[in-house]
């Protein structure tokens, strides 16, 4: 790798593969592209909690206390802020911001079966089966980033944390490249963690003066004796404003967590829920516009008990750190939390005290954003069966949160057959929640 002084017009050519990291300019032409599409001022952005292999619903959000215990599983239930709202002791945090976060208990789709489901919850329609594992709809994150960007280039407007899920479906398919997520690419928990795709150039340290400047001048002086051919031309606004991502201090200070108070960090928990969450706040508040964090697998077939104790205890804390930091900053309006697996668990217990796959009747949590706090929108079954009333879709979720962000919902994109296709098909918002 070259060193500031030696680098070449080739070097400079290959700025945005492995010396800028995931092609960060790729980024930074959507921005653009939002931008002049001028289709929405929103200053709303999303952080999702996403909960891989399916949260199990009656141990969590919609506990049924009567019922037996093969259904009623091993936890007590608690009162929250809100009267008559009960959540799972598990979740004692969040019951003290109840009345800011709001539950929909009757979610529903027609498989059980991760990478389908997976792909129906993040972008609102069936597509892979077991024989076809391949993303055949955009994510909700690049749907996002494509239709109204990044809030504040050049920070990316879709982010993954710590990476992309293999059956997450959280890229782009026929938007296109640039509008997948930027993934950070390590654990913000992580001792001395630092994001690898931000990490700069060789020759890019402290011993070099100025070195943004310096790149940047570089690109001006290759420009002057170079042909007519325009590669220089389209490398000045997004390449210069790559580099800017990687070189300069206000991009690279949103990523530092060590910034944050240490009581700050404790709130939020020493684990990657916590730290997870802390660093979407600072990313959202230095202008990305989703992003997504992928949390701890919750695919308990065996042993729920152990699983759900290491994992709904830091998600607990996480969420509920997270409201209180937004709603201190002023900024809980501006920020919709989301919280959604690919379906939910059986209401029955299994042989081996485990739940199994459920998609017929889950729950996901909603907040922030403007969203009405201390609802419960629809109802599953006595014990959890099906869904008792307000039937709820993946895409009634996602046209929710589109509309609340600010995405217009007649939105049509070119699928890979050329083909005008809705971002939400037949979705309607949740009016309850707003």
């Amino acid at each position: 790798m070259p060193t500031i002084d030696r680098l070449t017009r080739r070097n400079l050519l290959q700025i945005g593969a492995p010396l800028l990291g995931l092609g960060l300019a790729d980024f930074l032409r959507l921005e653009a592209r939002s931008a002049e599409a001028g289709r929405s001022h929103s200053n709303k952005s999303l952080i999702v909690f996403w909960t891989d292999g399916g949260i199990s619903q009656q141990d969590s959000y919609d506990v049924k206390p009567d019922a037996p215990v093969e259904y009623r599983g091993m936890y007590e239930s608690i009162k929250t802020n809100v009267p008559g709202v009960v959540l799972s002791e598990r979740l004692a945090l969040q019951a003290k911001v109840m009345d800011r976060l709001s539950i929909v208990r009757s979610v529903h789709h027609e498989n059980g079966i991760h990478a389908p489901s997976a792909h129906w919850m993040q972008t609102g329609y069936f597509g892979p089966t077991l024989a076809r594992n391949a993303a055949q709809k955009p994510s909700m994150g690049s749907v996002i980033a494509r239709s109204i960007g990044s809030r504040q280039p050049p920070m990316p407007a879709y982010v993954t944390i710590p990476k992309s899920e293999a059956f997450g479906y959280q890229g782009a398919v026929y938007l296109g490249k640039s509008y997948n997520p930027f993934e950070v690419g390590a654990d913000p928990n992580g001792k001395d963690f630092k994001v690898p795709n931000l990490s700069p150039p060789d020759g890019l340290t402290a011993k070099s003066v100025d070195a943004r400047r310096t790149l940047l001048n570089t690109f001006d002086t290759l420009r002057r004796d170079i042909d007519d051919s325009g590669v220089m031309e389209g490398l000045d606004t997004f390449k210069k404003q790559a580099l800017e991502m990687v070189a300069g201090d206000r991009m690279r200070a949103a990523f530092d967590l060590s910034a944050e108070d240490d009581k700050l960090r404790d709130q939020y928990g020493r684990h990657r829920y916590g730290q997870s969450a802390l660093l979407a706040r600072r990313l959202v508040e230095a202008g990305a516009r989703c992003v997504n964090i992928n949390t701890g697998n919750w695919d308990h077939h065996n042993d729920i008990e152990k699983g759900l104790d290491e994992h709904l205890p830091p998600l607990d804390r996480a969420i509920a750190a997270l409201v209180e930091d937004l709603t201190a900053r002023g900024m809980l309006n501006d920020v919709i939390i989301y919280c959604a697996g690919e379906f939910g668990r059986t209401p029955r217990m299994n042989g081996h005290a485990g739940r199994d796959h459920w998609s017929d009747c889950f729950s996901v949590l909603l907040a922030g954003g403007g969203i009405q706090g201390g609802r419960i929108v629809g109802a599953s079954e006595k014990w959890g069966g099906g869904v008792q009333e307000r039937l709820v879709t993946p895409l009634d979720l996602l046209a929710t949160i589109y509309h609340i962000l600010g995405v217009p919902l007649d939105t049509h994109y070119e699928d890979v057959s050329g083909r005008p296709t809705s971002i939400v098909g037949g979705g309607l918002p949740i009016q309850e929640l707003l």
